[in-house]
């Protein structure tokens, strides 16, 4: 496995890069604005192909690199279900599972440090966001925290993974780069306290001043989305209700972009084809499943996804590959489940 741990001295945030092997899919969890280029030269250096890009919880130090890797990249991005952010690729739940290529992360909610913090799992090792520090544990003062929260999700989550678990936090302010579940156990001094509310009790007397970059962050990372508008400016785009006009008519082929997870936990729209978007390159080539679906006679392709991103990326690729009667669904099965579009369960 190809595993990169990467700093940010400003913020002290470290951001991972994973893959299987060189010249496969790789992701990233929370990358910083500042560093884009140096992830992008390591993607080129390494052979790989960014896939996804996750953010672990809304950001109040530094602002996020999620928008600017998608737009560099065409990755997915993803955050929790909770986050107040405009628009994600994908959002997850807990017990959901992020995959790419030979990586397979174990989605756990553990909020607390904010109401939108989600920690990842492999099989040997966690990545912690802010809700576990080594020999710490995130703040819970301002983004709708809750040490009582935080505690549940460190003892009642966290602690119950194998001691030999390696952790891998967001932050560190040390020089730390690595701990595991067990050495945090008996050594992090916060987690010593003897009852929730000893832990409340300490978490909520810190008096810590606010992360300089705050007031700055947050707005930023609110919105992080896709400009779907210039996409629909363009004429690529339609409605939900103009959408659910063309429906069943002669020719309009309705593509579905999302993971099977997806697709299972929220429906599909009904006559739609399974296309996963990190498919797409392959298939709007010459030759690919939608390039001849594309070109057939009197074809209309019209992608859709969860929330719009990836299908608005998947609507400029497929014309820049000459399939011009290509649009989307502007907003995606959110938008059109919303404005009264059917949806039914997978067959």
């Amino acid at each position: 496995m190809i595993f990169r741990q990467l700093f940010d001295s400003t913020s002290c945030t470290y951001t991972y890069l994973l893959a299987s092997r060189r010249g496969g899919e790789a992701l990233i969890i929370d990358p910083v604005l500042e560093k884009v280029d140096r992830y992008v030269q390591l993607l080129q250096d390494l052979d790989l192909k960014l896939i996804k890009a996750v953010d672990t919880h809304l950001h109040a130090d530094h602002i996020t690199g999620l928008g600017a890797l998608r737009d560099k990249t065409q990755c997915i991005t993803v955050m929790g279900e909770q986050s107040g952010v405009d628009v994600v690729s994908m959002r997850v739940a807990d017990g959901d599972r992020i995959d790419i290529e030979g990586v397979n992360l174990d989605v756990i909610y553990t909020p607390g440090h904010t109401d939108d913090s989600y920690s990842f799992a492999m099989a040997d090792r966690v990545f912690t966001g802010d809700t576990l520090l080594i020999r710490g544990t995130g703040r819970t003062d301002f983004q709708r925290g809750d040490a009582r929260a935080q505690y549940e999700s460190i003892f009642g989550r966290l602690l119950k993974l194998p001691d030999q678990t390696l952790v891998y936090p967001a932050h560190d302010y040390k020089g730390d780069t690595v701990s595991t579940i067990g050495e945090e156990r008996a050594c992090n001094p916060r987690l010593q306290m003897k009852s929730v509310d000893e832990y409340v009790q300490l978490m909520t007397n810190l008096n810590l001043p606010n992360p300089k970059m705050m007031d700055v962050a947050v707005p930023a990372n609110m919105h992080v989305g896709l400009a779907q508008d210039d996409v629909a400016r363009r004429g690529w785009a339609f409605t939900p209700s103009q959408a659910m006009e063309l429906i069943g008519q002669q020719g309009v082929v309705l593509i579905d972009l999302r993971e099977r997870r997806e697709r299972e936990r929220h429906g599909i729209i009904p006559g739609s084809l399974h296309a996963p978007y990190p498919d797409l390159s392959d298939n709007v080539r010459s030759g690919g499943l939608l390039h001849e679906l594309g070109l057939a006679s009197g074809n209309r392709l019209l992608f859709y996804c969860a929330f719009g991103e990836r299908s608005a990326m998947a609507v400029q690729a497929a014309q820049q590959a000459g399939l011009a009667n290509t649009r989307h669904i502007q907003g995606g099965i959110e938008a059109w489940r919303k404005a009264g579009g059917q949806t039914i369960p997978v067959g």
